[in-house]
């Protein structure tokens, strides 16, 4: 399984504030920029850091930086963009890349309509990241998309996700670590996860 679920009471605490009906647009945004941030610890646990020297007020001293080049992030459009300030806050100076999807609403099936990344992205560890992992057919169709680009090293960050998106992404990659702060119960007729929290996109905007 590799899928990491982020159990916390922090979390679980702001997932109930997020879920709810009655949250505003502007607390909703910022819920989702924190679990963000939350996601991306969790995510860059196994990160290496580089030597260097610093110096105290007291004393010279070794310590490890983390190289913030080496990391790109690709919200998928346009409901991922929420997420991005939550992980820019910690890796300030990633590059971002966009990728734009949209579902067909009778098949399901992403469709690609934008595609810009950093120059060097296939050197780059690419964190992928999308609120809602529901059918899992977006984010297989952007891990695809980037290994075409070259990229070896790639995680999904994503707030909610159903078990069916976390089955197709295990079986198209089973090379991608999922990062998730819960995993819900079903999707219903409409793809829509259960119990979620609607239509990310439109809560982030305002849209809806």
């Amino acid at each position: 399984m590799n899928e990491i679920v982020l159990n916390h009471p922090l979390i679980t605490h702001k997932l109930g504030i997020l879920r709810d009906i009655h949250t505003g647009t502007k607390e909703f945004r910022e819920l989702i920029v924190e679990i963000s941030t939350l996601l991306c610890y969790e995510a860059t646990k196994d990160a290496k850091l580089e030597k260097t020297i610093i110096e105290t007020p007291l004393e010279k001293m070794e310590t490890g930086k983390l190289n913030e080049d080496n990391y790109a992030i690709v919200p998928i459009l346009r409901a991922g963009m929420g997420m991005l300030d939550g992980i820019i806050n910690v890796i300030p100076n990633a590059k971002v890349g966009h990728i734009g999807l949209y579902r067909d609403e009778e098949t399901f099936q992403p469709i690609e309509y934008y595609f810009k990344m950093p120059e060097n992205v296939s050197q780059r560890e690419v964190l992928i990241i999308d609120p809602m992992l529901a059918t899992g057919g977006s984010a297989s169709a952007t891990i695809s998309r980037l290994k075409e680009e070259g990229v070896k090293k790639i995680k999904l960050l994503c707030v909610v996700a159903a078990p069916e998106g976390i089955n197709l992404i295990e079986k198209d990659h089973p090379d991608v670590q999922i990062y998730c702060a819960i995993v819900d119960r079903t999707l219903n007729e409409s793809a829509y996860i259960l119990p979620g929290l609607g239509d990310a996109g439109d809560r982030v905007y305002g849209t809806k």
